[in-house]
């Protein structure tokens, strides 16, 4: 009996969350009763399929079993369903007869005639932290048109899959301002969604009427998987929790497509290779390095689609080893700078002759040409690269601090 009761109790505590549990924005927002200033009023969401709550209920459907009044729906890239590819531009649609208004399609703004007959906007889509991911400056642009019509907007909060710590990459240069990059703040900023909101909001003298609804429970150091919730895949090429902090690792890196990183085969992002990389010599030279908190394997695979297809590629699996040291721009930058040691005349050939729309793209994501003129003429690019705008970075750390909300 006491043997069984024992088997029942291993059982029940298999079940609970490993982690912590946090309640998103849109689980406070009821239960703390922030509902009752607009349940009379008309709402456009600006959403996708990533907007759940902790039980992972479509925030749509939220709304509508507590009787508000959602009038429209307002969808930022890859669709409301999450589908599109990345750049694809998205029709207008319908979900359930309300009408679906891309804003990465003919306009990356809400209209005027968009706006018409809306109340307030409530804003809830997951981020992954990353200053080149556009759903940050969707709310951005969401923010100035709603300010225009004098339209609150209400952010539903949500987690940094990163992690609330790091802080890390390169500012934002004037010249380089573009949807892929908006805001003048690294490239990993280390806050919510909801935080940004402020940061915009007061920086940008946007001055939106608005309302961010925090989680419970979160805390700064956590990782996505410590929360106790479900990741939904934010986009076609970040499946797992985890693949935001491996994107801001790798991912400028792979808009020159000097390597395959990864993007069409099953670690997205996680890997870096080429059939011209010798891996154990690429791995040896990186890990020679001594960057705190990652440690680079040998690493061979063939691509099933995209950059490199069906090529044998060598080079490296990039492995954290400890969280609280590790610096995603700066193993990202120690990739780029190794390989122009090891390989200057394919790398030189790569840079030389690279597209001009994928130059500006890695521009752009980098938020200057800095890093590129680094890489074509320095022959020690690494650490320069991984120095760029640290006292910019140091001083965004201190302006950022009075948006904090954890």
């Amino acid at each position: 009996m006491i043997i069984a009761m024992k088997w029942h109790i291993f059982l029940i505590l298999l079940t609970l969350p490993l982690f912590g549990t946090v309640d998103l924005g849109v689980d406070t927002f009821f239960k703390e009763g922030h509902d009752k200033k607009v349940r009379e009023k008309r709402i456009g969401l600006v959403s996708n399929h990533t907007g759940v709550d902790r039980n992972l209920t479509p925030t749509i459907q939220v709304l509508k079993q507590k009787g508000m009044k959602v009038v429209a729906l307002f969808s930022p890239e890859h669709g409301w369903s999450g589908s599109g590819y990345a750049f694809e531009k998205i029709e207008d649609g319908k979900v359930k007869e309300l009408p679906v208004y891309s804003l990465h399609g003919k306009t990356r703004r809400p209209t005027p005639e968009m706006l018409k007959g809306i109340d307030v906007l409530i804003y809830d889509i997951q981020d992954i932290g990353v200053r080149s991911y556009t759903y940050a400056t969707t709310l951005f642009y969401v923010m100035e048109e709603a300010a225009k019509q004098k339209i609150p907007v209400i952010v539903f909060d949500r987690p940094n899959p990163i992690n609330g710590m790091i802080v890390d990459g390169g500012m934002l240069e004037d010249k380089w301002r573009s949807f892929i990059g908006y805001v003048n703040i690294p490239y990993c900023h280390g806050m919510t969604i909801g935080e940004l909101a402020q940061f915009f909001n007061e920086e940008y003298h946007i001055s939106a009427a608005l309302q961010v609804i925090p989680m419970k429970g979160w805390k700064r150091t956590m990782s996505f998987k410590e929360t106790g919730l479900t990741w939904i895949p934010s986009s076609p090429h970040i499946p797992e929790p985890d693949t935001p902090l491996f994107y801001a690792s790798t991912g400028i890196l792979g808009e020159l497509n000097m390597v395959n990183i990864g993007v069409g085969y099953t670690l997205p992002f996680k890997v870096v290779g080429a059939p011209w990389i010798d891996g154990e010599a690429f791995a040896a030279k990186l890990n020679s390095q001594k960057l705190p908190g990652v440690h680079f394997f040998p690493f061979h695979y063939r691509p099933f689609y995209g950059s490199m297809k069906d090529q044998e590629c060598h080079g490296v699996l990039i492995r954290v080893t400890d969280i609280r040291l590790y610096k995603p721009l700066s193993v990202q930058y120690l990739l780029m700078g190794m390989l122009k040691s090891l390989y200057p005349k394919e790398t030189k050939r790569y840079l030389e002759k690279v597209d001009v729309s994928k130059k500006r793209l890695f521009n752009l994501a980098n938020g200057s040409d800095e890093i590129y003129r680094l890489l074509l003429f320095e022959q020690y690019a690494a650490w320069k690269m991984i120095a760029y705008h640290r006292d910019e970075r140091e001083q965004f750390k201190k302006v950022r601090e009075k948006y904090l909300i954890y």
